[in-house]
This record gives structure tokens, sequence and C-alpha cells, in this order.
């Protein structure tokens, strides 16, 4: 498969996606993580543009952490929208750490359970998750 192929699989996934480098600049977004994040996050940019450098020591220690062997981490889970963070590296083919991004779950919503995901990023369903579900 070609490069454009798998573009737009990851266009087509309902959460977003913003990769960094080990320099942490944004080198790619997918369509989800435009949309919801608009002018805030810009490819080429840091990725400190929307999280502050208080972040950074975070950061650093999950890329650690990636380095001794560690896949996908879980971060925090976001009080205001409900949602689960984690971290998550990505490996060039000798298994190096090139990269990462964050991966949001959003809340599960019983009352919307045949809602597309895609939906809860413009509709406000994220606004007040249910402790409950």
């Amino acid at each position: 498969m070609n490069d454009s192929v798998f573009r737009n699989i990851l266009d087509a996934y309902p959460y977003e996606i913003v990769f960094c480098d080990r320099t942490h600049t944004v080198c790619w977004m997918n369509r989800t993580a435009k949309r919801r994040y608009g002018s805030a996050v810009r490819v080429g940019r840091s990725i400190f543009n929307c999280h502050n450098e208080g972040t950074k020591p975070k950061i650093e220690a999950f890329l650690a952490r990636a380095d001794a062997g560690e896949d996908e981490m879980f971060e925090t889970l976001n009080g205001s929208t409900g949602e689960r963070e984690f971290f998550v590296p990505v490996r060039d083919d000798a298994g190096a750490v090139i990269g990462y991004f964050e991966r949001h779950e959003v809340p599960w919503d019983r009352a919307r359970a045949d809602k597309p995901v895609g939906d809860y990023w413009t509709d406000g369903a994220r606004e007040k998750p249910d402790p409950a579900d």
C-alpha cells in the first residue's frame, strides 16, 4: 500500500491523532485532530504551543519509558471531558522511538450508544460525562 492509503485510513479514524517527533514538533495531524483543535495546533510548530512547558518533563519521562521498551502508557483521566488519555510511542522498523501521539478515549454514553464517535467533537456530547457509565 502507498502512503496515501495509510493517510486516508488515519483520516477516517474518529479520534484525533497529532503525531510529534522527538523534538516535540507536530509533524502530522489527522482530519479529526484538525477539526477538534483548529488553529491551536499546527504542523511544524511545537506541541507546547497548546500544552504548556510544564508538561515537557512528563512527556520526556514517557519518552524515557518508551526507550526502555514500554508501549502505550496511561497518562490521566481528564476531569473536564471524561476522557482517558494515553501516551503512545511510535517506533521505526528497528524499534527506536521516533515520536509519539496522545490517544484519547471518549466516555461511553448509554443514551447515545449509536452515535458515531466523531460526532462527539462537535455536538457537545462530551461536555458532561456521566460518571455512572
